[in-house]
């Protein structure tokens, strides 16, 4: 199903593409196997990704395609509009839409290309809130690795 997973903290990052571009990332649980690139999109979205890991300035630029519905694909355009190192609730989101705040955790949730549209930048008004329609595991640890490889660098004063 995946055309590459590479390792990640946290979890595993599987990559599906097709007709030339990257249709999914998903989150995997740590204890599955890291598959090597099965096509050159796969691995040059593997490479962008693993620079990603390494440095959370890296800018992707290997095709995607976004399918979605309307309300999803304003969700994913306001989460696009985070920037890195802040975040915004999910009930933030909503308003600025005129949506539920259950219908943007959906959307969230339903996000096929988690990393490149940052959904990990939302967070409920009273801690991290739910990742990828989990509560619990590895999916929060993951979200919460993100959040702190993007979070801005501390400069220390003598």
């Amino acid at each position: 199903m995946f055309d590459v997973i590479i390792d990640f903290p946290k979890m595993k990052v599987g990559v599906v593409t097709r007709d030339e571009h990257v249709v999914e990332i998903r989150y995997l649980p740590p204890s599955v196997a890291a598959k090597a690139a099965g096509s050159p999109l796969a691995a040059t979205a593997a490479d962008q990704l693993e620079r990603y890991r390494g440095n959370p300035d890296t800018r992707f630029d290997f095709p995607v395609l976004v399918e979605g519905s309307s309300l999803q694909r304003a969700v994913w355009d306001a989460m696009c509009a985070i920037p890195r190192g802040s975040t915004r609730t999910y009930g933030d989101i909503a308003r600025d839409l005129g949506a539920d705040a259950r219908a943007v955790g959906q959307a969230c949730g339903g996000n096929r290309l988690p990393i490149i549209i940052p959904c990990h930048r939302v967070v409920a008004a009273d801690g991290i809130g739910g990742f990828s329609h989990a509560t619990g595991g590895y999916l929060l640890e993951a979200k919460r690795w993100l959040l702190a490889h993007e979070a801005p660098a501390f400069e220390l004063r003598p």
